[in-house]
């Protein structure tokens, strides 16, 4: 299992879902991954951190009054100073969609726009420092950003949060990683014109499972969809589908570690192809 008690500032600590229905929600996912939960707090959108084996996994919550942010998957960048970091963010070009809050002993977080338009979260992590279990089974394993401006949302994101940028070595497709040290943090990729055009940039979240087969079946008979079908990658097998509320996301079985000389990915999964982009980013808008 791989466990962390701390996310490096710069990596992605943190993920969690805004639900119009989180009792269903819960069930889904307890369905899904096996997750348990820890009691919400009623002032604070009945926020639930998921568990596996009593480590935080992953949230989820009601909506909170008039926020902008979609019903859907967000992740988030740790920090080790919350105010410097939206300064960045603004000062390269992003745009704030919720003040920045301290949220008890817990931790500051805030809400942005990078200046493609994908919604992003920053966490300075106090007593709550992220998730403790990643790249395990039912945890989160890889993150990316689809965008139609690759190189400004590429240039934002490792200039706020100092990350190195790496192209895939794929003469079909715009993909670039984001790498922090030895870490591979996420990857940017382009929406093509496949894509509708009014579907916005967004972020989404890989979540590793045992059998990608199994758990696409599992989805649907959940009251979820598959959006699009398993299918292998060097990287591993992977799907893309949707909770029954529309949150979309995708599950990865990763296929064994590669060496480190070798990989243009880190230890998550991969790019997918243009029309297999196409056919994952759904119609329906957050």
């Amino acid at each position: 299992m791989t466990r962390q008690n701390r996310a490096i500032a710069g990596t992605v600590s943190w993920v969690d879902l805004s639900t119009p229905n989180l009792e269903e929600a819960k069930k889904f996912y307890s369905g899904l991954f096996g997750w348990t939960y820890a009691r919400g707090d009623a002032e604070l959108s009945d926020y639930t951190t998921a568990q596996l084996d009593g480590r935080r996994v992953a949230g989820m919550a009601s909506p909170m009054p008039n926020s902008p942010m979609p019903l859907n998957w967000t992740l988030y960048f740790a920090t080790d100073d919350a105010d410097v970091t939206a300064q960045k963010v603004l000062e390269y070009q992003g745009t704030s969609a919720m003040p920045l809050m301290d949220i008890r002993e817990q931790g500051r977080m805030g809400y942005f726009q990078d200046p493609t338009g994908a919604f992003f979260g920053i966490w300075q992590g106090k007593q709550h420092q992220g998730a403790e279990t990643i790249e395990e089974p039912g945890s989160m394993v890889w993150h990316e950003v689809y965008t139609r401006d690759v190189q400004r949302a590429r240039d934002f994101y490792a200039r706020v949060f100092g990350l190195e940028t790496k192209k895939l070595d794929d003469s079909s497709l715009e993909y670039w990683t984001l790498h922090k040290g030895p870490k591979t943090v996420c990857g940017v990729m382009e929406m093509t014109s496949s894509v509708p055009p009014g579907e916005p940039p967004r972020w989404n979240t890989y979540f590793e499972v045992g059998d990608a087969d199994a758990a696409g079946q599992k989805v649907t008979s959940l009251g979820g969809k598959v959006i699009s079908p398993p299918f292998d990658t060097p990287w591993g097998r992977m799907l893309t589908v949707a909770d029954p509320h529309g949150a979309t996301f995708c599950l990865v079985k990763s296929a064994p570690p590669v060496p480190t000389s070798t990989r243009q990915v880190g230890s998550a999964n991969s790019p997918r192809t243009t029309d297999e982009i196409a056919s994952g980013v759904p119609t329906r808008s957050s």
